[in-house]
């Protein structure tokens, strides 16, 4: 089992930036995808980037292409999200999730607590 805390949210302005930050316990980190989805108030969670546990394949949401970088570090047991040319409907709870590489079609299985994203205009 894998726990994980999300940290870096906050208000900021259209057009900045931020990096949202994850932290996993556990020896297994690097047997995990990892994943970053967000909700809006009054939508669905969805799907942001995730980065398989190789940190080699990336996958982006179309929303977030061109914008957001995934990246990880296996050693501290870290994934990060990078955000540019935030827009106000990034605005959202942003959700570190991980999914078993060597089962995932079982979905993400861990989630975090969330973290708050507010961008205005």
């Amino acid at each position: 089992q894998v726990q994980l805390v999300e940290s870096g949210g906050g208000s900021m302005q259209a057009g900045g930036s931020l990096r949202l930050s994850c932290e996993a316990s556990g020896r297994t980190f690097s047997t995990y995808d990892m994943g970053w989805f967000r909700q809006a108030p009054g939508k669905e969670r969805e799907f942001v980037a995730a980065i398989w546990s190789n940190g080699v394949t990336r996958d982006y949401a179309n929303s977030g292409k061109g914008r957001c970088t995934i990246s990880r570090d296996n050693v501290k047991n870290t994934v990060s999200l990078q955000m540019n040319s935030l827009k106000p409907e990034d605005t959202a709870v942003y959700y570190c999730a991980a999914r078993r590489a060597t089962t995932r079609d079982r979905g993400y299985e861990y989630w975090g607590q969330g973290t708050q994203v507010t961008v205005s205009s």
